[in-house]
């Protein structure tokens, strides 16, 4: 089963997917980053959910003292909005009403 975050149910194995790198590190964890946006980036949900992740993991290891890895998921989620708001790919019209309402 999914993980829920904050009352949504996510639709992939995204937080799982990235706990699992964090026991290999910072490479393995830009890694998996990597490949799910390049695997994911025209699916608006799962974007979103990429989105909710890493800025969820941002805050939790924020509070739990890992600066290193609070850190990195701020500039993972800042990475995911960039592809999502700022490149000049062209995008299905319901695109981004999918994007900010899973995010919002």
């Amino acid at each position: 089963m999914a993980t829920k975050i904050n009352g949504y149910q996510m639709t992939t194995t995204f937080w799982e997917d990235f706990s699992i790198a964090e026991r290999f590190g910072i490479k393995a964890i830009k890694d998996t980053f990597r490949r799910a946006v390049k695997e994911w980036e025209d699916d608006p949900t799962y974007m979103a959910e990429v989105a909710i992740v890493t800025n969820t993991k941002c805050w939790m290891w924020y509070q739990q003292g890992k600066e290193a890895l609070s850190r990195l998921y701020s500039d993972l989620y800042y990475k995911v909005r960039d592809i999502v708001y700022d490149d000049n790919k062209e995008r299905p019209k319901d695109y981004y009403s999918i994007f900010f309402r899973l995010t919002d």
